[in-house]
C-alpha cells in the first residue's frame, strides 16, 4: 500500500523544530485575539489547555504509520517520542485547571477547593473532564498493556476510541468555555484540527481497509525454519501491483477475513527486493502468531507497507555489522539475502544469538553466504553447540571486539534487531569497543524488561528538552499578554 521508498525525510532536529513551531501557531492565534483581562496564572492555564489540545491531535500522526512524519527516525525513535509526548500532554492537561484556581487558592484555600470542585462537576466543563479522563485511561492502559487480561487487538481498539474521545471532547471544551477558542480565528483553527484528526482516522482505518481488500496478496507457502519459527512466502494476487521496498523494512500483516487495520501486526521482511513477493520469518509468540504454521496455502493476506529505516540504503557504510537475536534475525536475513543477490563486496560481520540450538533458522543459507560475500559468522547458543562453528554463551563485548577487528569504526555501521534487553546490552557494548553512537542502529521486536541503552537515554533527554521548550513557550505567552 505504502509505496514510498523515500528514506530522506526530515531528521530529528528538523522534526523537533517543526513540532515546536506548530505548537506555537495556535498560541499566536490566541495572542492576536481579544480577551477579557486575566491573571498571569489564568493566561498560563489557557496556554496549557491550548498546548494540550494541540498535542493530543498531533499524537494521531506520530504513531509510526506516516512515513512523511517519521522520516528517517525509525520505528524505535518515533514510538519513543509518541509515548513521551503523551506524558507531557497529560501534564499540561492536568495543570490547565490547576493554574486557573491557583490565584484563588493562594488567597483563600477553601475557596480554591470550591472553585476546583466547580470546574470538575459543573456541566459546562464536563467535556473537559471527559477529555482528561479519557487521556488518563489511555495512558494507564498503555503502561499496563502486558498485564491486562485482554487481546492486543482489543487494546488497540480501546486506544483508538479513547484517543478520539479525548481530542473531540477537548475540542468541544475549547469551543464551549475557552477564553480564546470559543470564537474567532482560533475557533476556526480548532475546527480544522478536528477535521484533520477525522481525516487521519479515515486514512488509517478507512482508506487502508479499502486497500487491504482492493489489493490482496496470497500465501504461496509456509516452511518451518526453526523451533516454532516459520517462513511465509507471500505473493501479490492477480491485479495487485508489486511492492517496492528496501531490505530490512517491515510491513503490517492481516489475513483472511480479518483484513482490517485494527487486526494487523508488524513483521520484518526477510527477503531481497530482487525476488518477487515478500518473505516473512515469524515465530509463534502470541494470539496471532501461534497458529501461523497452520495457515493454508492460498490464504488471502493483507500487506500494508513498507515502513522503517532499518536498511543499508538509509545508513551508508563501508563495512557492516549485522546482529540478530532470536526472531530478530528476520530483517538481518533480508539484508544479507539482498547483499548476496547484489554481489555486495563490503565486509560483513554477522552475529546470530539464540537460547537453544533448535532456534537457529536458515543456518545452511547463512553458511553458504560466506562463499559469495566477505562474510564472517558468529553463531551463539546458550546451550551446548552441535557443530564446530557454534559458540556456547551469549554475545559478549569480547565477541564484538573481534567482529570489529580490522574494520574502520567511523565508516562501519551496526544494525541490531532482537529482544529489548539484548538490543540494549549490545548497543552499549558496541560503544565500549569504539563504535560511534551514530553508527549503531537498532530495532526491538519487543519492549519487555524496560531496559534502556545509552542511546535511549540520550534520545529521551533530547525529547524532554522539546517538552521543556513547550512549557517555556507557555510561560512566555503568560508573561507577554
Amino acid at each position: 500500500m505504502h509505496n514510498s521508498l523515500r528514506l530522506s525525510g526530515l531528521n530529528g532536529p528538523a522534526l523537533a523544530c517543526l513540532y515546536l513551531l506548530a505548537a506555537l501557531f495556535p498560541l499566536m492565534l490566541a495572542r492576536i485575539q481579544s480577551a477579557a483581562p486575566m491573571d498571569r496564572w489564568e493566561y498560563a492555564a489557557a496556554a496549557m489547555g491550548i498546548i494540550a489540545l494541540w498535542g493530543m491531535a498531533v499524537q494521531f500522526v506520530t504513531s509510526g504509520r506516516f512515513e512523511a512524519v517519521s522520516g528517517r527516525l525509525g520505528i524505535d525513535k518515533i514510538m519513543a517520542f509518541h509515548k513521551l509526548a503523551a506524558l507531557w500532554v497529560m501534564l499540561a492537561l492536568v495543570l490547565h485547571p490547576l493554574a486557573y484556581i491557583l490565584p484563588t487558592w493562594l488567597d483563600d484555600p477553601d475557596l480554591g477547593w470550591i472553585r476546583l470542585h466547580f470546574y470538575l462537576t459543573d456541566p459546562a466543563y464536563r467535556s473537559g473532564v471527559i477529555s482528561l479522563g479519557a487521556l488518563a485511561t489511555l495512558i494507564v492502559t498503555s503502561l499496563l498493556l502486558d498485564r491486562l487480561p485482554w487481546p492486543y487487538e482489543a487494546w488497540r481498539g480501546t486506544h483508538l476510541v479513547l484517543g478520539m474521545i479525548a481530542v473531540l471532547s477537548g475540542l468541544h471544551h475549547a469551543w464551549a468555555v475557552g477564553r480564546f477558542s470559543a470564537e474567532g480565528t482560533l475557533a476556526w483553527f480548532w475546527a480544522a484540527v478536528g477535521l484533520a484528526v477525522l481525516g487521519v482516522v479515515a486514512i488509517l482505518y478507512g482508506w487502508r481497509w479499502w486497500l487491504l481488500h482492493r489489493r490482496p496478496w496470497r500465501l504461496a507457502s509456509v516452511t518451518k525454519r526453526a523451533d516454532r519459527m516459520w517462513e511465509l512466502d507471500i505473493q501479490p494476487d492477480s491485479g495487485t501491483p508489486p511492492m517496492p521496498y528496501h531490505a530490512g523494512q517491515f510491513v503490517w500483516v492481516t489475513e483472511g477475513r480479518r483484513r482490517f487495520p485494527l487486526f494487523d501486526h508488524p513483521f520484518s521482511i526477510a527477503d531481497s527486493p530482487g525476488r518477487d513477493g515478500v518473505s516473512l520469518l515469524i515465530k509463534e509468540a502470541g494470539d496471532f502468531t501461534n497458529l501461523i504454521g497452520t495457515l493454508p496455502e492460498g490464504r488471502t493476506i493483507g500487506i500494508d507497507g513498507p515502513y522503517g529505516e532499518f536498511t543499508l540504503e538509509a545508513h551508508g557504510a563501508d563495512a557492516v555489522l549485522l546482529i540478530g537475536g532470536g526472531v530478530g534475525i528476520a530483517p538481518i536475513l533480508g539484508i544479507l539475502r539482498d547483499m548476496v543477490a547484489r554481489g555486495d563486496t563490503r565486509p560483513v560481520r554477522l552475529a546470530y544469538a539464540v537460547g537453544a540450538v533448535q532456534n537457529f533458522a536458515c543456518l545452511d543459507e547463512l553458511r553458504a553466504a560466506t562463499e559469495t560475500l566477505d562474510l564472517q559468522l558468529w553463531l551463539l547458543s546458550e546451550d551446548s553447540p552441535d557443530t564446530a562453528d557454534m559458540i556456547k554463551g551469549r554475545l559478549t563485548q569480547a565477541h564484538l571486539s573481534k567482529m570489529l577487528n580490522g574494520l574502520p569504526p567511523d565508516t562501519t555501521k551496526a544494525l541490531i534487531c532482537g529482544p529489548g534487553l539484548m538490543v540494549v546490552a549490545v548497543s552499549d557494548m558496541l560503544l565500549e569497543v569504539g563504535l560511534p553512537m551514530r553508527n549503531v542502529i537498532y530495532e526491538r521486536f519487543d519492549y519487555a524488561g524496560g531496559g534502556r541503552s545509552r542511546q535511549d537515554h540520550m534520545r529521551t533527554a533530547r525529547m524532554l528538552s522539546v517538552g521543556a521548550v513547550m512549557f517555556a513557550i507557555v510561560s512566555g505567552f503568560a508573561l507577554t499578554m
